[in-house]
C-alpha cells in the first residue's frame, strides 16, 4: 500500500545522475521532487535542460526542507561518508549510489550513522533486480542445481582514455578502488546474493601499461567457500571491446551460466531453461552508461516501498558491507601474498 508521494532530493549530477532522473520522472505518481544540487552552476544548467527537473544551488535547501523525507545521492565515493553523515543529522533517508565509500572505515561509518539516527538507507546495486539474476536466485533457493561445487565470476570490460580523462578517476583518493569496486562490483554482488561470502580468498591485483593511476584494472582471485565450494573471480577493464559480463555456478543438479542479461540453465534431470537477450553487456563497453534504466528504478521503486512497509531495503547497508569485505579482502591477499580470511562484515 503506497502512502502519499514522498518528497525527494538528488545531490551529485555527474554522468551517473541519469538514469536516476529518468527512474523519478518514470515513479513521478510516488515522488515529488524538491530539488536537484551540485556545487557546479553548469551541471545544474545541464541536468534541468537534459531531464526538467528542478536544482537547487545550495545543499542546505534539501536538508533544512522539513517536508523532504530521503535524499538520493550521487556524489564520489569520497564524500559518501561525510554526505551521509549529514543527511543523517538532517533526519533524512538514503538511497546511496554505490560503493558505500572509498574506504572499508567510510563504508562502515556510512551503514553506523543511518542506523545509529534509526533511518534507512538503500544502495544502488541494481544488478540484483534483473530478472536473469532474480530467476536464478529463485532456482537457487528452490536447491535445483543442488550442491554448489565450482562457480566462477568473469568482467572482462573496457574503458578508453576518455573515460579515465576525467580528474580524480582510477584514483584512490577520489574512487577509493579501481575494477573491482568502481565496475565489478555489480556483477560481485549479484555473485555474493546468490551464494554468499566465502570463507577465504587469495588473488593477485595490478594496474596494465594501459593506465597511469593508482588503483586495479586487473584482478586475478581463488575463493574458497565453507560448504567446500571454489570460485574464481577475473575482472578487467582493458579488455577491449568490452565483453559481457560472466557468472557460472556448476552443482551436483547441474549448471548455469549467466552472460550479460542471458540465463541459460541445464539440469541433469533433464530441464533445459533459457532467458534474457543474447550478448547483452550491461554498460561493459567504452560507454559506461549503456544500459536501460529499468532497475535503477526497480531499485527506486523498493526504496519506497521500504519506507511506505517499514522494512528494510533489498539491498541495505548491511548487505552492501557484503561485497565490500569480498573486495577488501582480494584486495588484501594481493597485498599480502597470502591467503586472507573473509570473516563477517
Amino acid at each position: 500500500m503506497h502512502t502519499a508521494r514522498r518528497r525527494v532530493g538528488v545531490v551529485g549530477l555527474g554522468m551517473a545522475s541519469a538514469p536516476h532522473a529518468q527512474s523519478l520522472i518514470d515513479l513521478a505518481g510516488r515522488v515529488e521532487v524538491a530539488g536537484c544540487f551540485s556545487p557546479s552552476a553548469a551541471r545544474r544548467a545541464a541536468f534541468a535542460a537534459r531531464h526538467g527537473l528542478p536544482v537547487v544551488d545550495r545543499l542546505e535547501a534539501l536538508l533544512e526542507d522539513p517536508a523532504l523525507s530521503a535524499v538520493l545521492l550521487l556524489t564520489p565515493p569520497d564524500t559518501h561518508a561525510d554526505l551521509v553523515a549529514r543527511c543523517a543529522a538532517a533526519g533524512k533517508h538514503v538511497l546511496l549510489e554505490k560503493p558505500l565509500d572509498a574506504t572499508p572505515e567510510g563504508a562502515r561509518a556510512v551503514v553506523s550513522a543511518m542506523e545509529a539516527a534509526g533511518l534507512t538507507l538503500g544502495v544502488m546495486l541494481q544488478h540484483r533486480f534483473r530478472a536473469s539474476v532474480e530467476r536464478l536466485a529463485a532456482l537457487m533457493r528452490d536447491g535445483a542445481l543442488g550442491r554448489p561445487l565450482t562457480a566462477a565470476v568473469s568482467v572482462r570490460w573496457w574503458r578508453d582514455a576518455a573515460y579515465y580523462a576525467q580528474p580524480g578517476r582510477g584514483m584512490k583518493v577520489r574512487d577509493g578502488g579501481g575494477v573491482l569496486l568502481t565496475q565489478a562490483i555489480h556483477t560481485l554482488d549479484a555473485f555474493v546474493g546468490l551464494v554468499g561470502l566465502p570463507d577465504r580468498v587469495a588473488g593477485f591485483a595490478a594496474t596494465s601499461v594501459l593506465r597511469s593511476m593508482d588503483t586495479e584494472d586487473m584482478v586475478a582471485a581463488a575463493l574458497r567457500y565453507g560448504n567446500g565450494m571454489l570460485a574464481t573471480v577475473d575482472a578487467t577493464t582493458a579488455a577491449y571491446p568490452g565483453y559481457p559480463e560472466r557468472i557460472e555456478i556448476a552443482g551436483t543438479g547441474g549448471s548455469a551460466v549467466l552472460a550479460g542479461d542471458r540465463l541459460e540453465v541445464q539440469l541433469v534431470a533433464g530441464e533445459r531453461i533459457v532467458m534474457g537477450q543474447d550478448g547483452a553487456t550491461l554498460g561493459g563497453g567504452a560507454d559506461p552508461m549503456a544500459f536501460s534504466h529499468q532497475h535503477h528504478r526497480a531499485v527506486l521503486s523498493d526504496f519506497l516501498d521500504a519506507l511506505d512497509e517499514g522494512r528494510r531495503p533489498r539491498v541495505d547497508g548491511r548487505e552492501a558491507l557484503k561485497v565490500h569485505r569480498l573486495i577488501e579482502a582480494m584486495l588484501e591477499a594481493s597485498g599480502s601474498g597470502k591467503t586472507v580470511e573473509v570473516g563477517t562484515p
